[in-house]
C-alpha cells in the first residue's frame, strides 16, 4: 500500500452531470489544462460512448494533457467499453472505468438482471477492457448499499479479471463516516486478493457528508484513491470536493500521514475556472475557496490575527492561491502581456486571429474598467470562445430606458444564424424587458428556472456575471454571460443558454 493520495477528478465527468452544467469541448479543454496544472493525478474526461460529443471531447484531452492519467467511464458492455478505448488511445496513460450496479434495488429496478447475471457481466466486461488497457478501474455502483456478501463475490472476480483500481462508490450519500470507513475496511479484510488493488471511494453529497465519508474511507477503510470535484460540483447536491480533502490531507498530515502530488496554489484558479465555465457560483462561506474562507469580521479574531496568523487560520491563505488574486492587467497592456496572461490562465486559442479578438474585448473592457482581474479575463474568453463558435444566436447591441414610474423598455440587436434581428419589449424592470424582447422573436416556449448576479470583483465598477438557467422538454441548460452593464450580461446569458438548447447532443446518464 503507497503512502500517496491518489487524486481523481471528475468534474468533467460527474460534475458535469449537474443540471445545466454540460461544457463545450474548448471549456472542457480549458478545464482540464488547469487540473493538470493542479497535479491531478487522474482526469476523468468523460463518458465517451455517452453521445459523439463527449467521444471527441476525451479524445481531445487525450491528446494534449500529458502528465496526468485520463480516464472515460464506461457501462460494463462492450460497445461502452470499445468506444471509450479508442478515445483513450491518444493518452500517455490512459484508464477504463467500469461501472455495473451491485446493490439489490439497482439490479431489480434498473438492470432488470439478477445477481448472477451481474457477477458474469462484471467478469466478462473488466475481461473483455483489460485486452484493450491494462489500467482497469470497476466500480460497483450503489456499492455501500450492495449486500457484503455478493459484493465481495463480485469484486474478487473482476481483479481476477485484471482490474487494477476498486471504486466503492456511495452513489446516493447514504453513508455515515464511521459505517462507510468499516464498510471498506471489511471489504478488504474479506477479499482474498484485496492487496492486488488500489481502493478508491466515491463519495455523494446528499446528507452533506461526502467529505467526511471520503477520508473515513481513506482513514478507516485504508482506500488509497479519492474521486472528487472541483467546488464539489455534481448532481444533486454534488460530490466531494477537491480542495476540502486535499487540504484536510494536507493540514492533517499528523493523522492522516499521507504524501499529495498537488499543488495547492493552483487550487483557487481552479476553482473560479469551474465556477464561470458552468455559472455555479461558489458560496461566500465555502471551505478553501469562498469569500470569506480567510476573512475575519470578529475583532478578537483580528487582533488574533495580527499578532500571530495561526491563532486563527490553520491553512496560509497563499497556499491555495488566493496571493494570486492581484490585478495582473490594465488599459496600457500590450498584447504580449494579454498572450501571456492568457497562457499562464491555462487559456489555448488556436489562432492568432483569436487572439486579437479577444485582445480587442480586452482592450474595450480595459476603457470601462480600471482594474483587470483574472477572473475579467477568463470571462472575456469565454465570452470570445461563444461568439466565434457558429451558434445559433449571437449578442450585439442592447438599449434600454427605464426611470421612475414608468415601465421599463428595451430594445436588443442579436443575430439568429448570422442573420441581426431588433426585438423590442417592455417589462418590470430593464432585465426583464430585454429578456422579454429575445424572447418575443425567439418564441423558444422555455421556463426560466434560475436567475443569479455574481460581481466577479469585488467593486462597483465590477463586470456582472449573470448565470440564466432554462427548462424545456425536460432539457436543463445553463447560460453564463458577463459584462459592466448587468442588462447586457443578462441578454448574453439568456442567448447562451438558448444556444445550448438548440445543441441536439443527447447524452446517456451515469452514475458512480
Amino acid at each position: 500500500m503507497t503512502d500517496k493520495l491518489i487524486i481523481f477528478d471528475t468534474t468533467l465527468r460527474d460534475g458535469e452531470q449537474s443540471p445545466g452544467a454540460s461544457m463545450t469541448r474548448d471549456e472542457k479543454l480549458r478545464i482540464a489544462r488547469q487540473l493538470e496544472r493542479l497535479k491531478v493525478d487522474v482526469i476523468e474526461a468523460g463518458f465517451a460512448a455517452s453521445s459523439n460529443g463527449d467521444f471527441e471531447c476525451v479524445r481531445a484531452i487525450a491528446e494534449v494533457i500529458k502528465d496526468s492519467t485520463i480516464c472515460s467511464l464506461a457501462r460494463a458492455n462492450d460497445r461502452d467499453i470499445s468506444l471509450a478505448a479508442e478515445a483513450l488511445k491518444p493518452a500517455n496513460s490512459g484508464r477504463l472505468h467500469l461501472f455495473l450496479a451491485t446493490s439489490a434495488l439497482h439490479m431489480e429496478k434498473k438492470l432488470r438482471m439478477t445477481p448472477d447475471q451481474v457477477f458474469e457481466q462484471a467478469k466478462l466486461s473488466v475481461r473483455f477492457a483489460r485486452n484493450l488497457m491494462s489500467d482497469i478501474e470497476f466500480s460497483p455502483e450503489d456499492g455501500y448499499r450492495s449486500d457484503p456478501d455478493f459484493l465481495c463475490r463480485v469484486i474478487e472476480a473482476v481483479i481476477k479479471e485484471g482490474a487494477t483500481t476498486i471504486n466503492v462508490p456511495d452513489t446516493v450519500g447514504y453513508a455515515i463516516p464511521e459505517l462507510y470507513g468499516a464498510f471498506i475496511k471489511n471489504l478488504r479484510e474479506r477479499i482474498p486478493n484485496s492487496d492486488k488493488v488500489v481502493w478508491s471511494v466515491h463519495c455523494h453529497n446528499d446528507l452533506g457528508m461526502a467529505v467526511a465519508n471520503s477520508l473515513a474511507g481513506v482513514k478507516i477503510g485504508g482506500a488509497r484513491q479519492v474521486e472528487c470535484t472541483i467546488n464539489g460540483l455534481g448532481e444533486r447536491a454534488g460530490n466531494c470536493s477537491l480542495e476540502e480533502v486535499v487540504m484536510a490531507v494536507k493540514t492533517r498530515k499528523d493523522y492522516f500521514g499521507l504524501e499529495l502530488g498537488i499543488d495547492t496554489q493552483q487550487i483557487l484558479s481552479a476553482s473560479r475556472l469551474v465556477s464561470q465555465t458552468t455559472g455555479f457560483v461558489v458560496q461566500p462561506n465555502k471551505a478553501v475557496v469562498g469569500a470569506n474562507a480567510f476573512a475575519h469580521a470578529s475583532g478578537i479574531h483580528q487582533d488574533g490575527v495580527l499578532k500571530a496568523r495561526d491563532t486563527y487560520e490553520i491553512m496560509r491563505a497563499e497556499d491555495v492561491g488566493w496571493s494570486a488574486n492581484k490585478i495582473v492587467l490594465g488599459k496600457l497592456s500590450g498584447r504580449n502581456a494579454f498572450k501571456q496572461r492568457l497562457q499562464e490562465l491555462g487559456v489555448a486559442m488556436e489562432s492568432e486571429t483569436e487572439i486579437n479578438h479577444a485582445f480587442i474585448k480586452f482592450k474595450d473592457l480595459a476603457d470601462r474598467k480600471s482594474e483587470i482581474f483574472d477572473e475579467d479575463i477568463l470571462a472575456l474568453v469565454n465570452d470570445e470562445s461563444i461568439s466565434q463558435s457558429n451558434e445559433q444566436y449571437g449578442f450585439v447591441s442592447l438599449s434600454q430606458h427605464s426611470e421612475t414610474g414608468e415601465r421599463p423598455q428595451a430594445c436588443v440587436v442579436f443575430t439568429v444564424a448570422g442573420k441581426e434581428v431588433k426585438a423590442q419589449s417592455d417589462g418590470n424592470g430593464p432585465v426583464d424587458a430585454s429578456l422579454k424582447a429575445i424572447e418575443t422573436h425567439v418564441k423558444s416556449g422555455a421556463e426560466m428556472v434560475l436567475y443569479s448576479v455574481n460581481a466577479i470583483s469585488g467593486s462597483t465598477e465590477s463586470q456582472g456575471e449573470v448565470t440564466v438557467r432554462l427548462q424545456n422538454s425536460g432539457r436543463v441548460v445553463n447560460g453564463v454571460g458577463a459584462d459592466p452593464d448587468i442588462v447586457v450580461a443578462s441578454a448574453k446569458a439568456y442567448l447562451s443558454a438558448l444556444n445550448k438548447l438548440q445543441s441536439k447532443a443527447d447524452r446517456v446518464a451515469a452514475q458512480g
